[in-house]
């Protein structure tokens, strides 16, 4: 977990100020976290303890959500396909197709099905792990300046009635449209393969 929280604030890190860091600076980072030295943290800096229980929470719902939604989607796909297989007669290559296209789609709606789910916790999370760790990050809604991280959350109920009261609802959703854009792509990738894959089928019949 410090080790998770090391390598969010250099995810999120403004371009402007950060240094040149090397491979082993997350490591760096989430030790001397755990032992309290090393790293310029504030007085707002939350303990680890108090890290835990939401941390532990967004990653077994996490784990449920996808799990559940793989299995469905698989077999809905499955069973899709195996009707057509009964219509029609199909070569080892479609076969091979149908095998390995429909675990790439459950895969595929499990992942988004979850990450969507789970934003606003997802949200409050990584407010939590960043806050006292003197980061600062781009403005991006105005796309020229810096923004630091000056909350002073006690915890997760605090952090999640804090947003509802200042932000609002849509507070929990800011930054949406990056995982909007990485699932569009995603999708696209898989929609090309497909048809790429199709090609070559008919090409080979």
């Amino acid at each position: 977990m410090p080790f998770y929280s090391a390598s969010l604030i250099e995810t999120v890190q403004s371009e402007i100020i950060r240094d040149n860091a090397g491979i082993l600076e997350c490591v760096k980072e989430g030790i001397g976290r755990v032992i309290g030295m090393g790293v310029p943290h504030s007085k707002r800096l939350l303990p680890l303890l108090s890290l835990i229980f939401p941390t532990v929470l967004h990653g077994v719902l996490h784990y449920i959500i996808s799990s559940v939604i793989q299995k469905i989607v698989l077999l809905i796909l499955k069973r899709k396909t195996y009707n057509s297989h009964l219509a029609e007669s199909t070569s080892p290559m479609q076969s091979m197709l149908d095998a390995y296209f429909p675990e790439l789609m459950a895969n595929f709606a499990a992942s988004l099905c979850s990450d969507v789910i789970l934003y606003p916790l997802e949200t409050v999370l990584h407010r939590l792990h960043i806050q006292g760790t003197r980061t600062i990050i781009d403005n991006t809604d105005l796309g020229y300046e810096v923004l630091p991280i000056n909350t002073q959350y006690e915890g997760m109920r605090d952090c999640i009635n804090t947003i509802r009261q200042e932000e609002g609802m849509l507070g929990f959703y800011k930054g949406f449209g990056a995982v909007v854009i990485q699932y569009t792509l995603h999708a696209a990738v898989l929609q090309i393969t497909k048809i790429i894959y199709s090609a070559l089928l008919q090409n080979s019949v």
